[in-house]
């Protein structure tokens, strides 16, 4: 699992071009949205993208979306339990 949450960090610092964070920078813990990294909704789309090319996940209804991009512990869970690749 933690070999996935060191995957999924560097995966979103990349497809969110976060050019001044490092995979140190990110608590696996803290939110994403908001606080901690105050990511918007643009970006939760990108992150939905980035799980069905990545991972061949679809979420099932969008309003998931708000539980299962709660940290990157969440959606590594979520990845671990769903990944079709």
């Amino acid at each position: 699992m933690e070999e996935l949450v060191e995957e999924l960090k560097k995966e979103i610092i990349d497809v969110l071009n976060l050019e001044e964070v490092t995979p140190d920078d990110i608590d696996p813990a803290a939110p994403l949205f908001g606080e901690g990294l105050g990511l918007d909704s643009i970006d939760a789309l990108e992150l939905i993208v980035l799980l069905e090319k990545k991972y061949g996940i679809r979420l099932a209804t969008p309003s998931d979306g708000k539980a299962i991009f709660k940290s990157v512990n969440t959606i590594a869970e979520y990845v671990q339990k769903n990944r079709k690749k």
